[in-house]
């Protein structure tokens, strides 16, 4: 990904400012972006591996990062335990 888009930036913009929401999500995804939640987390999973991403949104960007190591984290230690 050479540069971003306004839709990426909208869509880092929009991850920034969820965690002082509280309505549903996904409804909230529908809504903005047209999209289902699926699709709008598989686009976020994509933009956090980005530079450019991580230059616009540094917070949003390493939070993000941060919970995806602890879900994989927690796969592979469930993934162990069986």
């Amino acid at each position: 990904m050479a540069e971003l888009t306004d839709e990426h930036r909208a869509v880092l913009d929009f991850e920034g400012a969820w965690l002082k929401n509280m309505s549903p999500k996904g409804a909230a995804v529908r809504e903005r972006f047209d999209r289902t939640l699926a699709e709008h987390e598989q686009l976020v999973a994509r933009l956090i591996r980005e530079p450019e991403a991580l230059e616009y949104a540094p917070t949003t960007v390493r939070r993000l990062q941060r919970l995806r190591d602890r879900r994989l984290a927690q796969r592979r230690t469930e993934r162990e335990a069986s």
